[in-house]
């Protein structure tokens, strides 16, 4: 993907900007195809769509083969996103990873920090040992190009990335969009999140003696990267990580490093994994996998290891022998009251809010803290400022993924003092599935739906033409107020809409309909949706209902676009078909891609 921007020169001096992830990602889903066909990705195959993809050959600079490299990874991930784990997985994973290319070329980047990524079927070992389920917050603090956290997502996870190179945080940044992700430097993963939310499981393939800024090998870098995880890790979660086989409770180099995590941490296996694993990877290094539960050890210094490099089937065998999970707890979850310091908003008519639904589990009242706020610096030099929520502080909620900002005229200017507090599961903030500038949509969009427009309407019988109605008139009805959502790329507008949906289906409201452009993007409704905890089957595609027929679900969020809305033959149109489901007592959210939501 490109874009093409005006240079300072002149205004016909035009230079091409390129998206590497999503050029990346545009590479690898035609990657994805030869690889759902069972077909090996030849050279030539690669080499024309990264031309294609970067405008250009590697000979004129365009692209590496260390780019090419990360496209065929990505294309892994889509492969495992759209087919899911095969019957025989080790069997079936090996022979997908041998239609690829052996990397035989590394770039400095990849030397200078040891961007050696996870073999897909060791990948699939590791979270196997870290027994995810759907209820767990899964961080990897070097996620590379998101092999080992797509495992992680196929259990139904929350994700939490972190990954230093940039070139790699732009594809995870269009690979998993609306996941949080960082790019600090992992030996201090802990500081860097200090008072965020702990994961309950942590799958990591961490550089085994490299550290940013520093030339020399350090073999250090292997421990401070797990020391850290771990106490970032709540207590009773687990912990996997890859490392070089030489980093072992059995070398007594190591051995008081790990006898000193068995005061908070139990190391439950260490067994070396066989160098051929990564020879597709251009390089025969062996290498081992630790599992680790943060529980305080009985012995610290019985600690089990196996010396011996094993096979993946023999390391599958042992894997399937740990004992299950400890019960985990993650840091509790406390808000202030809400408390308006400043303005007091008029009296206006407003919807009465019903109880949570018992039907959802663990839902709660988000609560915040409403601050005070003026601009005391006045207008600055600079065209833009860094955004987050001027007026509200919700405790605990992670800040967006990504960098937020606003033109410096508009932070000058100050948000209204909200009072709505939306319905939301306890999890979408303690596992940071919504960021803080997110459950602010979340909650203006629910103050404003709260309220009604002043005065009464008719609304004739085609549902096009309304008037305003005389006070005390039969028929007539009030509007509510709409919510006008304008946040540019990055922002995660699609998941703000899922979430203000989740608000309302929370509070029994469950219907819902939403409309777009395309017909394509449905799938990224489902996404946004099922990210926060939503199921597949609740969005409903008026596509598949032929014209004229009662729309049959009970509840769901009735997904259409524009051209759908003015279907219409004789007597019959999409319209009435949405009206006649939606019923006279509607009161669920209307989400229109043009940003409006009503």
């Amino acid at each position: 993907m490109v874009s093409q921007i005006a240079t300072q020169g002149t205004l016909f001096d035009l230079q091409t900007v390129l998206d590497y992830g999503q050029s990346i990602l545009n590479v690898a889903q035609e990657l994805a195809k030869s690889l759902i066909d069972h077909r090996p990705i030849s050279t030539k195959t690669i080499q024309s769509q990264m031309n294609r993809h970067f405008h250009g050959t590697a000979a004129q600079g365009k692209w590496l083969w260390k780019d090419a490299y990360e496209a065929v990874e990505v294309a892994l991930v889509l492969y495992l996103r759209r087919q899911g784990i095969p019957q025989n997985p080790l069997e079936q994973l090996q022979l997908l990873e041998s239609f690829c290319l052996t990397h035989t070329r590394r770039s400095e980047e990849q030397l200078q920090l040891q961007q050696f990524s996870t073999p897909l079927p060791l990948a699939y070992l590791v979270a196997m040992a870290g027994q995810v389920t759907s209820n767990d917050l899964v961080l990897e603090p070097s996620a590379g190009t998101g092999i080992l956290a797509q495992f992680a997502k196929l259990q139904g996870a929350s994700l939490m990335l972190n990954e230093l190179a940039q070139d790699r945080t732009k594809i995870l940044r269009r690979l998993f969009p609306g996941t949080p992700l960082f790019s600090v430097n992992a030996e201090q993963i802990n500081d860097y999140l200090a008072g965020k939310t702990q994961p309950s499981v942590v799958l990591m393939n961490p550089p085994f003696s490299s550290s940013p800024k520093v030339s020399d090998r350090n073999p250090d870098a292997t421990p401070r990267h797990i020391n850290s995880a771990l106490q970032r890790l709540c207590d009773g979660g687990r912990l996997v990580t890859i490392t070089a086989n030489w980093f072992s409770p059995a070398n007594p180099t190591w051995r008081d490093t790990f006898i000193r995590w068995q005061e908070k941490a139990r190391v439950l296996l260490s067994v070396g994994v066989s160098g051929k694993v990564y020879s597709k990877h251009g390089t025969t290094i062996e290498t081992r996998i630790t599992v680790i539960d943060k529980v305080p050890a009985d012995k610290k210094d019985v600690i089990p290891c196996i010396r011996e490099t094993l096979e993946l089937p023999e390391i599958l065998a042992l894997i399937e022998q740990l004992p299950g999970r400890a019960l985990w707890q993650s840091a509790p979850v406390k808000v202030a009251a809400a408390v308006a310091k400043v303005v007091k908003l008029p009296k206006r008519t407003t919807v009465a809010q019903p109880e949570p639904s018992a039907e959802i589990p663990d839902v709660v009242v988000l609560e915040y803290e409403v601050v005070e706020w003026t601009a005391t610096d006045g207008l600055k030099d600079s065209l833009y400022e860094t955004y987050r929520p001027q007026r509200i502080r919700i405790k605990d909620a992670l800040p967006h993924p990504s960098l937020l900002c606003e033109s410096a005229a508009l932070a000058l200017v100050s948000p209204p003092p909200p009072t709505y507090k939306p319905h939301l599961p306890r999890n979408i903030v303690s596992q940071g599935l919504l960021s803080e500038a997110q459950l602010e949509s979340v909650i203006y969009a629910g103050q404003a739906h709260s309220e009604f427009l002043s005065g009464s309407y008719l609304v004739d019988d085609s549902w096009d033409n309304v008037s305003v109605a005389a006070q005390g008139e039969g028929n007539a009805v009030k509007f509510r107020r709409g919510w006008f959502l304008g946040d540019g790329t990055g922002a995660g507008k699609g998941r703000q809409c899922a979430g203000i949906i989740l608000d309302n289906w929370c509070q029994g409201r469950r219907k819902a309909i939403w409309v777009s452009k395309s017909a394509a993007l449905i799938e990224d409704a489902r996404r946004d949706w099922c990210a926060l905890g939503g199921s597949e089957k609740d969005i409903i595609d008026l596509s598949n209902i032929k014209l004229g027929d009662p729309i049959g679900f009970t509840q769901g969020i009735l997904f259409c676009t524009y051209s759908t809305l003015r279907s219409q033959k004789n007597s019959k149109s999409r319209l009435k078909q949405i009206v006649e489901w939606a019923g006279a007592d509607f009161e669920g959210v209307i989400s229109f891609g043009s940003n409006a939501i009503l």
